[in-house]
């Protein structure tokens, strides 16, 4: 009788080491093609910022917008503005229109404002440029300049602010007070024609910043009647006050708006 354990084909060992060899084979090849595509796509995705990232893009956008507008896009030549309805003692605030006479050329930190006191805080804090305009009320009743100084960052213009900037500048009724205004904004002077309505004495005077800019305005009467307690008179104090305010803000808003969330076109590299 034949042994039985030698009937049959012997097992394929080497066989079937084979087939589990080209298995883990396939599937390392597979983990690694996901990974690879896993890779491309990421890459290929809109990039992410963190928000670390996203507030300094933001930053370095707006930093830079005094530079990438046009003049007349930061001050327009028409700023609506409100009466309050209570200076009216009425139900409805009144919507005025400013009217922009003019854009002074850019200047130095030192040219732009009132004193050298001024001019050395805001060159202290990183100051580029000021920027000024100069506007009128619809019925040339009143005059204001609003000037921009360019600072580095935002904690520098807040820092020039409460330097510059103890309370609201109203003119005084005697001198000895009125020397004790605070440095402001530089009003734009004219010649020839305009001269008589357009250079004026500053009656008020304030500033705020706006991210890494300090808005100042100035503002007085088109007569250049000399500097007066306009606080005395409450409707002229409020509707002088309420242009000035009105276009300073204007500009402030174009300037210092947050700009989009910043993203990327998802090319590699971006």
């Amino acid at each position: 009788m034949a042994d039985p354990q030698a009937s049959g084909n012997p097992p394929r060992r080497g066989a079937r080491g084979r087939r589990v060899a080209a298995l883990i084979a396939l599937v390392l090849g597979l983990a690694g093609f996901v990974i690879s595509a896993t890779g491309m796509a990421a890459q290929l995705l809109p990039r992410r910022f963190s928000a670390a990232q996203q507030r300094q893009i933001e930053n370095w956008e707006i930093a830079g917008r005094w530079q990438q507008l046009t003049a007349g896009q930061i001050f327009p030549a028409s700023v609506s503005y409100q009466l309050s309805a209570l200076v009216l003692q009425d139900a409805t605030p009144l919507n005025l229109n400013a009217l922009r006479v003019a854009i002074a050329p850019q200047s130095g930190c030192g040219t732009g404002v009132t004193t050298a006191a001024a001019t050395s805080v805001l060159r202290h804090d990183g100051c580029q440029a000021v920027l000024r305009a100069t506007y009128a009320d619809a019925t040339g009743s009143y005059v204001m300049t609003v000037g921009v100084a360019v600072l580095p960052s935002a904690s520098a213009a807040a820092k020039a602010y409460q330097s510059l900037a103890p309370p609201r500048l109203t003119a005084a009724a005697n001198q000895s007070e009125a020397d004790r205004l605070a440095a402001g904004i530089l009003v734009v002077r004219y010649r020839g024609t305009a001269a008589a309505m357009y250079d004026y004495n500053r009656q008020i005077s304030a500033s705020f910043p706006a991210g890494p800019y300090l808005v100042m305005y100035a503002a007085g009467y088109a007569d250049s009647r000399p500097r007066v307690p306009v606080a005395s008179d409450h409707y002229a104090d409020a509707e002088m006050t309420s242009l000035a305010k009105g276009v300073a803000q204007s500009v402030a808003d174009t300037l210092a708006a947050l700009p989009a969330s910043p993203h990327c076109p998802g090319t590699p590299g971006c």
